[in-house]
């Protein structure tokens, strides 16, 4: 028997075509829903896109103001009374919550009055965050309002099981799994151009170490020069470049501390896809992700990824065979792995291959699949929990 679809209302600060991680995931989700019959609306923040792009019927723009250190991206305000109104004549049967912030809570909070079940999605370590930008002393209070926001959903679903495990040891209850997957058509080594690499001054033998991301403060990106400066040190007869592809508000230092590195600034779609297939070696040194889809990205193009374990490299790199890990921290066992797969050309070649073949088996069919299957049981949770109170959905008389 075919079960019926779903109306699914996705509630985010951030949404394609902004360019980050969040983004892309929510993009692929919804966009799998939809084509497996359910509506999806999406409730968001205006973006600079939206005055110039029409809006679809399905999207609900709220307004935000700009996020600190996120120039682009908007924080949206707290919209509880709109949302009421739009759910009390279109009912949504489950909302997912990807962000937490007051657009987020007013989503919660009129979702509880209206008994909609809810699922939440903790996509973004902004509890780790406080310390990258010297704010320190919020975490334990972030980490509170974070823990008591993701309790008071139906489910919080986490993208690695390292993440799971750390929440779990905080309080955070009721936690599931979903992973994330990549376009390894779009990802793919024969989009490799030796007509950007000449551009990057690189012959065909020549290295080109790349590092694709958000160029911030939590991205642990001084590790990419003491990396370069340690690798040429011990590497003479190796011609290296790094290349660095995104943007973001630490570029200006970077292109201070690493004059010699090239910036291209931020890339989407094809033009992404060719300029990680045209590198050789991708350095991620973060410790903030929660997954880090720029690893699958990575490993689809065919490269030599370096990182640590943690996220979605302790989930798909095994050490020596796709790929080559270090400790979390331990930032001389970072550069001894990059160092590794410098000293021989047959075993980064090797590396290479293996690492697009993982990762062309790490598609979004199967991950939609399970994410459609975690909001239909939410659904029917919150179904049973009404049927035993003797309620129809859209009661407000049921307990908090």
């Amino acid at each position: 028997m075919t079960e019926p679809s779903l109306r699914i209302t996705l509630v985010t600060e951030t949404y394609p075509s902004e360019i980050n991680g969040v983004a892309n995931t929510l993009g692929r989700l919804s966009e799998g829903l939809r084509a497996r019959g359910h509506y999806v609306e999406i409730v968001r923040p205006r973006q600079t896109a939206d005055e110039s792009s029409r809006v679809d019927d399905h999207v609900l723009l709220c307004r935000g103001w700009p996020l600190p250190g996120y120039p682009g991206l908007q924080w949206g305000q707290a919209s509880m009374h709109k949302l009421l109104r739009r759910w009390r004549r279109a009912r949504p049967d489950v909302l997912y919550i990807a962000t937490e912030g007051p657009l987020g809570l007013s989503a919660l909070r009129a979702a509880r009055r209206l008994k909609i079940a809810v699922v939440s999605g903790f996509h973004t370590n902004f509890q780790q965050y406080t310390r990258d930008y010297g704010l320190g002393l919020l975490t334990r209070v972030l980490t509170g309002y974070l823990r008591w926001f993701h309790n008071r959903t139906q489910l919080t679903l986490v993208p690695s099981a390292t993440l799971r495990h750390s929440l779990e040891r905080r309080g955070f209850e009721r936690l599931a799994l979903l992973s994330r997957g990549v376009d390894s058509q779009l990802f793919h080594p024969a989009r490799r151009s030796e007509a950007l690499r000449d551009r990057w001054g690189l012959a065909p033998d020549d290295i080109a170490l790349i590092h694709v991301g958000r160029l911030a403060p939590e991205k642990n990106l001084g590790l990419l020069k003491h990396s370069l400066d340690t690798l040429q040190l011990h590497h003479p007869l190796q011609r290296l470049r790094l290349v660095i592809v995104g943007d973001g508000p630490q570029r200006a230092q970077l292109q201070q501390q690493i004059p010699e590195a090239i910036f291209c600034g931020a890339k989407r779609g094809e033009e992404l896809a060719v300029h990680y297939a045209s590198g050789d070696i991708f350095l991620f040194p973060s410790l903030s992700e929660t997954f880090g889809n720029v690893v699958l990205e990575a490993l689809a193009s065919g490269l030599g990824v370096v990182a640590y374990d943690e996220a979605a490299a302790g989930q798909h790199i095994r050490h020596g065979h796709n790929g080559a890990l270090a400790m979390p921290g331990d930032e001389e066992a970072f550069i001894d792995a990059a160092g590794w797969l410098l000293e021989d050309g047959e075993t980064l070649r090797r590396i290479r291959l293996n690492a697009r073949q993982h990762a062309s088996r790490q598609g979004w069919a199967t991950i939609i699949e399970q994410f459609e299957a975690q909001l239909r049981g939410a659904c029917q949770a919150a179904a049973q929990r009404m049927g035993s109170f003797g309620l129809k959905p859209g009661s407000s008389t049921l307990p908090g």
